[in-house]
């Protein structure tokens, strides 16, 4: 939860050593985009405000969506039940208990098209917080777009589809990486032709960061697999300065104000850098590091909920100031469980209050130049770029992986943290100091336990409506295309229209590709 970059408690120019702004920042809009990616930032466009949503049902969290759309979001962000990300369906025995705990369970193309109906897919930007599963999701967003006659070419959003932060910060992953890198690449692929709008990937230093890394952990790891992505679609034959435009980034918003906001400006200049260096790309929207934000789960406290929205206003700040091209509050509630729709509102006006009344969005980039922003800008990157190097000693982003180098740096930090908030070191508010002996909040969002076996039912309604035939023979055919090297999203796209089930879609995959299990 604290886990600061040591730093002076007062900066001047000597402390920016050989700094030199022109190279460093330039102006915003242009390289490196220290300073943001557009010249006139949220001048030019405010940040996408989502609301990361979903749970029990594809009916209840369509409700929730139609409701959030009407308080202004404009950007639905997808969160799906555990069983749907490790590839399960919901009468798997390893489901039992976990069917619309996490998010929003999906089975198959009848699950997906109530999540979105009334929702017409052109008109909203979605983002789809899935990884393992997530060319299978990627397939059913696009059957029921063409359910709804839209056009593949108006779809907006973005795919999380990031595998290789699964295997070092949340274990929801299903095959072994390189296997899963093969299936990352094959959405860039397809998607470079059908889906021009929709952002392929979302390398996430979130989860890095919720499992304990620092600040520049989260940047160097992030980057790391980043570039991993970048050398597999090269290696596929994609053009750098074509797929590089739909590259996103996801990072964590956390405590430390002025470091966060230096995080942020450190990413975006290594990630320009490194893409025309080392990749060679020259196309400007290739050179840019585009994130989406959300402020840190790990930091909420069952103590004291309120608290919680001071929390997430600090680091919503941070990450406007830092240059945030969208961006989700958590609510008060989330550490108890999923939040109300009352908390979820708050969480939802932090963002309109920051946007209207702040004034903090009518000067761009208004910490450039300071100091200690400028100082702990550059001490990150040359920390991560350090760290970058000694990745690529080891042979690479996936060696590094499966070593469990990554995954141990990031527990050894975790575990100093830990022992920081235990000895009051660092403190939080309401936990190990202020303290008052409330009991936790108990007004709680709680889930139906009877939606699960309503969820199961409705899925084998659907197995026993479909014709066997076709679903067989679509089956056959995504066993085909993995064994031969064909690009998969065409016949998981059929799959999921003949209504073979997400389960039934990840187990012939598992039997081409087999199951990872990590031994370190």
């Amino acid at each position: 939860m604290n886990n600061k970059t040591k730093r002076s408690n007062c900066y001047n120019p000597e402390d920016l050593g050989r700094h030199d702004p022109a190279e460093a920042l330039g102006q915003p809009g242009t390289f490196p985009f220290t300073r943001g990616i557009w010249p006139t930032m949220y001048g030019e466009r405010p940040w996408t405000m989502r609301q990361y949503s979903g749970f029990a049902t594809a009916k209840e969290s369509n409700e929730r969506y139609r409701y959030l759309l009407s308080q202004g979001v404009n950007g639905l962000s997808v969160a799906f039940d555990l069983p749907t990300q490790l590839g399960y369906d919901s009468d798997h025995s390893l489901a039992t208990g976990e069917v619309g705990r996490t998010g929003v369970a999906i089975d198959s193309i009848e699950d997906f098209s109530m999540l979105f109906d009334g929702i017409a897919l052109n008109k909203v930007s979605t983002s789809m917080t899935i990884n393992a599963t997530a060319v299978i999701l990627l397939a059913l967003y696009i059957a029921v777009a063409k359910r709804q006659n839209v056009e593949l070419r108006d779809l907006s959003g973005t795919l999380q589809n990031d595998i290789l932060k699964e295997y070092v910060a949340r274990g929801a992953y299903i095959y072994p990486p390189r296997s899963s890198l093969r299936i990352v690449t094959d959405v860039f692929e397809f998607c470079e032709q059908a889906l021009p709008k929709l952002n392929t990937i979302s390398i996430s230093g979130y989860h890095i960061r919720e499992a304990g890394s620092t600040a520049v952990q989260e940047v160097a790891f992030t980057l790391a697999h980043a570039i991993a992505y970048v050398e597999a679609a090269v290696a596929k034959g994609l053009q750098v300065n074509n797929f590089g435009k739909r590259l996103s980034f996801f990072f964590n918003a956390h405590n430390d104000f002025l470091e966060e906001i230096a995080k942020f400006r450190a990413a975006r200049r290594m990630w320009a850098r490194l893409m025309r260096d080392r990749f060679g790309a020259t196309n400007p929207r290739a050179q840019q590091l585009r994130f989406h934000t959300q402020t840190a789960g790990s930091t909420l406290t069952a103590q004291q909920p309120d608290n919680n929205i001071v929390r997430v206003t600090l680091q919503a700040l941070a990450a406007v100031l830092g240059g945030t091209q969208s961006l989700h509050c958590n609510a008060k509630d989330e550490a108890l469980a999923l939040p109300t729709e009352e908390s979820g509102t708050i969480a939802l006006r932090t963002q309109q209050i920051l946007l209207h009344e702040s004034g903090v969005t009518n000067t761009v980039d208004p910490m450039g130049g300071s100091y200690a922003i400028e100082h702990l800008t550059d001490t990150i990157e040359r920390e991560a770029t350090a760290l970058l190097k000694h990745i690529d000693k080891l042979g690479g982003t996936l060696a590094a992986i499966e070593s469990g180098f990554i995954q141990q740096s990031i527990q050894d930090a975790a575990y100093k943290a830990q022992q920081a908030i235990d000895s009051k070191e660092a403190v939080v508010v309401g936990v190990n100091k202020y303290t008052t002996g409330d009991k936790p909040h108990s007004s709680v969002f709680r889930i139906d336990p009877s939606l699960e076996r309503e969820q199961i039912d409705r899925l084998r309604k659907v197995r026993a409506s479909r014709s066997k035939s076709d679903w067989t023979a679509a089956l056959k055919a995504v066993e085909t295309a993995a064994i031969d090297g064909k690009n998969l999203v065409p016949s998981i796209i059929e799959a999921v229209e003949q209504y073979a089930t997400l389960g039934e879609i990840s187990d012939t995959l598992r039997g081409v590709f087999g199951e990872y299990r990590d031994i370190s």
